[in-house]
């Protein structure tokens, strides 16, 4: 079989980039599991950003201002399940005052819209129980159903002609001087190739893998990048007394710490009105496999990180919920590391592709289709 295009991964990344390609290309979406959007893509908080915290010109900054009005504007045309809830950034303690406002300064240089500064009066109004001195407020972030997104991007890649392997996984490949052979393998074992003139390696956690099949260098080298990515998972707890539920009607973030992987614990809603508490930060060891599964063993971390937003909740208000995985390259542990969106004699390679890669997803579309043309 041959085509124009394959996209290797249908997380909603993956199938924002076969959407936008299939317009012009002939495309072939390959994913190794039975659907779309079942690792990173759905294992996260699905919030709307609004580009506060990325470094001013970065492609954070940029996909996700424009992603952020882009993404709206596809829930309204499509269907999808939203809600612009709005979030406040809020210090706690005085000396966290001074980090808002740096926070402030970066949301206006990037041009976030809808920001407003909140007093402790004006903080409490909108939100009694969160134990504020100052807050930032960001009315253009929102919340999102990520698999009714993932599943109306996939029907419209299909509706442009994007053909899809699901529980198909790259087995190895080679290029040569015009095309690329993709060897793939399926759920029960029988191989096929597939050749075509560009590849768009969107394969999430495995993309240094896919990587490395076609010859690139894990490490960088010359005018190559660094491809080696390490994991930072997230744990949740889910909030399970409905009264403590409904007195939240934002969502609540602390002012980050500096130097962390994350944003710090955050009480997040979901379209249902449940309130959870997370995602914090744990970098994982290199061997250790991706389960997608909780414990109950941070309990009283999250406790003492929640309490800080949330004075009143008590300790059997909490239960463990979802767990997510950051896929973040190794050379920087960094939280103002950018995504990695290159490409090289028609191999594009997406990596990093952390938050907000949710709310960035169609402008970074966009960005690939420039490249490759």
């Amino acid at each position: 079989m041959r085509v124009e295009v394959v996209v290797i991964g249908a997380g909603i990344v993956g199938l924002a980039v076969a959407a936008e390609l299939a317009r012009t290309h002939s495309v072939l979406v390959v994913e190794q599991h039975a659907s779309c959007a079942r690792e990173t893509s759905s294992h996260n908080s699905g919030v709307i950003h609004a580009g506060i915290y990325y470094r001013t010109g970065s492609l954070k900054h940029r996909l996700c201002v424009a992603g952020n009005q882009d993404l709206y504007a596809w829930c309204e045309r499509y269907g999808v399940p939203h809600r612009r809830i709005g979030k406040l950034i809020v210090a706690v303690a005085s000396d966290e005052t001074e980090h808002l406002d740096e926070i402030e300064a970066r949301a206006r240089a990037n041009d976030v819209p809808g920001l407003r500064r909140l007093t402790a009066r004006g903080s409490r109004a909108i939100e009694p129980t969160v134990p504020a001195l100052a807050a930032l407020l960001s009315s253009t972030t929102g919340i999102v159903d990520q698999m009714a997104l993932a599943r109306s991007i996939e029907a419209q890649a299909r509706h442009r002609g994007a053909e899809f392997a699901y529980r198909h996984r790259v087995e190895g490949g080679e290029r040569d001087s015009t095309m690329f052979h993709v060897k793939l393998l399926d759920a029960d074992g029988g191989s096929s190739q597939i050749s075509a003139g560009t590849i768009v390696n969107a394969a999430g956690h495995g993309a240094p893998i896919v990587a490395a099949t076609f010859g690139y260098p894990l490490d960088g080298g010359t005018n190559v990048p660094v491809f080696r990515q390490s994991v930072n998972r997230g744990r949740y707890y889910d909030v399970t007394d409905p009264q403590v539920a409904r007195a939240v009607r934002h969502l609540v973030y602390p002012v980050p710490q500096h130097g962390g992987a994350g944003l710090g614990v955050h009480v997040t809603l979901d379209l249902d009105g449940g309130l959870h508490l997370g995602p914090d930060a744990e970098w994982m060891a290199s061997d250790e496999p991706i389960t997608y599964r909780n414990d109950d063993t941070r309990r009283a971390d999250f406790l003492r990180a929640a309490r800080r937003l949330l004075p009143d909740l008590a300790d059997n208000d909490i239960a463990p919920g979802q767990v997510g995985y950051r896929p973040k390259l190794a050379a920087t542990t960094d939280r103002e590391a950018d995504f990695l969106v290159w490409h090289d004699r028609g191999y594009v390679h997406l990596g990093g592709i952390e938050s907000p890669g949710l709310t960035a997803a169609l402008p970074l579309a966009r960005e690939v289709a420039s490249m490759l043309r």
